[in-house]
């Protein structure tokens, strides 16, 4: 017989989702109105002013799709790319990949410019990839890449863009809340994000913003945008700035309440102080898992403080490791993907579940499990070291 669902209480430390602060967890079970009930109207304001002020944008067109960072990513294709269109689409992880996919989807040419997983995307690479296709109209990269932990240089990226004419579209998904995100400084015309990894809110929601220059060119299409459900020119008018919202879909309603709450967090902690808080928990990790005697992959420059790639001792048996973790500790921790996979972990430190807790929990627990396997390792260091970072 089928009976209710009960799930452990982990701590997530993968690249995703992260743990959900209690906060959230209980906006969620208020009361359910109507989606287009005038008070949810008036919350709808006042998520789209938290989320213009996690992306640091004036942006008119800022939402949350209603569906995860996946659908968040095809929206910004599908309404600005079209058939015959060419695309300069950056490939360092997996999910430039999916930008391709998306691109072609869209009837649309991809030139691809590949960087080594584990390295950021090359500037250089980009500008002439514009030299040769000087009839590209849209830029497609990846800020955080989920896959590997490494941010590139969306500023110096959404620039040249600009300099060769062509818009940005943006991924910002592992990085909204944990790195800085300046939309407008950038001149970004597209960024998506999710709402499980660094705001600590539950999946299923995809922040995204659309700059004028963007709106503009949504406007002025000469085919139908391919999704019905993602056409921002529909959108518009549910999530526009009038009282009076044209009946589009029906809102997650409470999954809103929980982005709400989620939003007001990171607004009442500030930006800077969640940038900040990222990044000392990342150091005080990185010390106790190099003082273990593990290596990181990504180059210190570039790493992404709220998911950290590490490099898997020689002989290590990395299924067993994770499983071992989740099964004794109830810590869930991320596989390597693509090239990486079997190679690598992916431990993350995103929203909620950036605390020095979890950096002792996890060097703790990992530490035991390797130890108890034969490892090559240095026992007994790793706390200690974290420690001396969190007391400095």
């Amino acid at each position: 017989m089928t009976s209710s669902f009960y799930p452990p209480v982990r701590t997530l430390m993968g690249p995703g989702p992260s743990d959900v602060s209690p906060r959230v967890l209980s906006a969620l079970a208020r009361p359910t109105i109507g989606h287009l009930d005038p008070l949810f109207v008036d919350l709808m304001d006042q998520i789209k002013g938290l989320l213009q002020y996690a992306f640091q944008t004036a942006n008119e067109l800022t939402l949350p799709v209603s569906a995860p960072g996946s659908a968040g990513m095809e929206a910004c294709f599908v309404n600005l790319v079209s058939p015959g269109d060419t695309v300069i689409v950056c490939q360092n992880g997996v999910f430039g990949g999916r930008m391709k996919e998306n691109v072609e989807r869209c009837g649309a040419t991809a030139i691809m410019v590949e960087d080594a997983w584990g390295e950021p995307v090359s500037i250089d690479k980009v500008a002439a990839a514009f030299d040769q296709h000087p009839e590209a109209s849209l830029l497609a990269f990846v800020h955080a890449e989920t896959s590997t932990g490494v941010r590139s240089d969306a500023a110096a990226l959404c620039a040249l863009a600009a300099d060769r004419g062509a818009l940005s579209i943006v991924d910002c998904v592992t990085s909204l809340g944990g790195i800085e995100v300046l939309v407008d400084a950038w001149g970004a015309d597209a960024v998506y994000s999710g709402t499980q990894k660094c705001l600590s809110c539950i999946p299923g929601i995809s922040p995204v913003t659309f700059s004028p220059r963007a709106v503009e060119r949504i406007r002025n299409r000469k085919h139908k945008v391919q999704s019905w459900f993602l056409d921002m020119q529909l959108i518009m008018g549910y999530w526009g700035g009038s009282t009076k919202r044209a009946y589009h879909h029906t809102a997650p309603v409470n999954d809103l309440y929980a982005l709400h709450e989620s939003l007001l967090m990171l607004q009442e902690e500030g930006l800077e102080s969640a940038h900040r808080r990222h990044r000392h928990n990342h150091e005080a990790l990185v010390a106790g898992l190099e003082a273990m005697g593990l290596a990181m992959v990504v180059a210190p420059e570039y790493r992404l403080p709220q998911l950290n790639l590490v490099r898997i001792p020689e002989g290590v048996d990395d299924a067993l490791v994770r499983n071992a973790l989740l099964r004794e500790y109830d810590l869930e921790i991320g596989a390597g993907l693509g090239a990486l996979a079997g190679k690598t972990w992916r431990i993350g430190l995103m929203g909620f579940a950036s605390n020095e807790r979890n950096v002792l929990y996890c060097l703790g627990a990992l530490e035991a499990i390797l130890a108890r396997e034969g490892a090559p390792i240095n026992a007994g260091r790793a706390i200690p070291a974290a420690r001396a970072v969190f007391n400095r």
